[in-house]
């Protein structure tokens, strides 16, 4: 049996490490650098995205949450702070008040007027945007010059319009032998002048939302088509469309939430000493009410009542159009 001392001299035995030893730490750093590694892919997405949120709950969530508390209590306008407790009093009151009523009307009719033309429109524009003209970079930044026009301009540049007495269309209308419109008059009228300058205000900013989208169908789609004897107007309602629904639904759902809170419009179109929506409050939206409300009778409680309740009626309408297009959209998978 051989021993250490009859060894060459130079040789090494070779013998166990100690437990604990390098090799075990080395194992137990690399298992931590993996563990952190797994919560870094975890976590680092929610932190870049943190920024938004934490902004929002701040300017965003916690005005809502407290324009809700608000609402249950009365407001003192001599002492400017907050009353006693009222429970439903503000929300009875503005569901009950005509004024607001009126102006629930006022907003979807303004709505109706405007959000609808102004998809149909702006889808439109997109897809002729999206074919091979001359200058397609002049054309595409050229829908977007009203949308960069302030509201204020924009309110000036549409009163020479629809003036009631030198107004250009009734100026117009006079020559062709037909009788004036009274713009800030009839009610009619008056939300189709304040639809009139938000489609032109809105319609080529969704109309490049919607052209961004049309530039991302894959173009072999279209050529299958033109080889099955489709021409373009059925490329655009069997190929496009299905294929931007996303967009649309997108573009549906904000031209809604800003729809139904329309206020520099009517508020500027106003000519009146109180600027209070017309006279008798006919083109009186919403949001104006409220600002009335709030700002100018210092009514704090029932402005945030009807803050809330407005708040809900978009909540519900932009629900509603979710789950109408994911029938659609459950249909068209079907068939």
């Amino acid at each position: 049996m051989s021993t250490a001392q009859d060894l060459p001299a130079g040789d090494a035995v070779t013998t166990a490490p100690p437990a604990g030893g390098p090799p075990d730490r080395d194992r137990a750093r690399l298992l931590r650098r993996q563990r952190r590694s797994r919560w870094d892919l975890k976590l680092s997405p929610y932190l870049y995205i943190s920024p938004f949120f934490i902004l929002f709950a701040i300017v965003g969530l916690y005005p809502l949450l407290y324009t809700g508390y608000l609402s249950f209590f009365q407001w003192n306008r001599n002492q400017y702070s907050r009353g006693e407790f009222i429970g439903l009093d503000n929300f009875t009151f503005v569901l009950t008040d005509p004024v607001f009523q009126k102006s629930l009307v006022n907003t979807f009719s303004i709505f109706l007027l405007s959000s609808v033309p102004q998809i149909v429109i702006a889808v439109a524009v997109a897809a002729l945007l999206d074919t091979r003209l001359r200058g397609r970079t002049f054309w595409r930044m050229s829908v977007l010059l009203p949308f960069v026009v302030a509201p204020a301009a924009a309110v000036l540049i549409f009163g020479s319009f629809f003036a009631d007495q030198s107004g250009l269309i009734n100026q117009v209308l006079t020559h062709l032998g037909l009788d004036p419109i009274r713009w800030h008059v009839d009610r009619f009228w008056s939300h189709f002048a304040i639809a009139g300058m938000v489609n032109w205000r809105w319609t080529g900013y969704n109309a490049l939302i919607v052209l961004a989208a049309m530039q991302a169908v894959p173009r072999d789609l279209y050529e299958a088509a033109a080889l099955d004897g489709a021409g373009r107007i059925r490329q655009f309602f069997a190929v496009t469309l299905p294929m931007i629904r996303p967009t649309i639904v997108f573009v549906v759902i904000t031209s809604t939430i800003g729809g139904l809170q329309i206020f520099t419009e009517p508020r500027l179109f106003d000519n009146t000493p109180n600027r209070e929506g017309g006279p008798d409050h006919q083109y009186m939206t919403s949001t104006l009410y409220i600002y009335v409300k709030g700002i100018e009778d210092q009514f704090y409680g029932r402005a945030s009542a009807a803050a809330f309740l407005l708040f809900l009626i978009i909540i519900a309408i932009v629900l509603l159009n979710f789950g109408l297009t994911r029938l659609a959209t459950r249909k068209a998978g079907r068939a």
